[in-house]
């Protein structure tokens, strides 16, 4: 399957609506396993901004972008040092954005995550203000 810029962006905010949805109907563990998910897509959206029509791509560049990882995923979308002002200048983002880098796809096997951690973490992909899927959308 080949998703595209609009795609990821469309799966960043359905992913986030079911988020929002499993945590009202007392299903934390599949409520953060899609909150961090969504920012997977939402970061995955910004590295296919950069990407050029007809452009041969790098092929450490596509490699990288190949993950789960968080951080690895910041670094393929080339914003590594936004992220770096925003949370040097902003405390709220920066707390947020350390509840956000927790997140693993490993948590797809959990079988227990908190109401409290899910809702943490949702809330910290979301905050209309400090949220990081905000921040992130500003730059897809």
């Amino acid at each position: 399957m080949q998703l595209n810029r609009a795609d990821l962006q469309k799966l960043s905010k359905l992913r986030a609506k079911e988020a929002a949805a499993l945590l009202k109907v007392g299903h934390a563990p599949g409520a953060y396993y899609l909150s961090g998910y969504a920012v997977e897509c939402a970061l995955k959206a910004c590295i296919a901004k950069r990407t050029r029509e007809f452009d041969f791509p790098d092929k450490h560049a596509v490699n990288k972008s190949w993950t789960h990882d968080l951080e690895d995923l910041l670094k393929a979308a080339e914003l590594q040092a936004d992220l770096e002002r925003e949370t040097g200048t902003n405390k709220s983002f920066e707390v947020n954005w350390k509840v956000v880098i927790d997140w693993s796809e490993e948590h797809r096997y959990r079988l227990t995550v908190s109401d409290k951690d899910a809702k943490d973490l949702l809330n910290a992909c979301l905050d209309e203000t400090n949220g990081v899927i905000p921040w992130i959308e500003k730059r897809w």
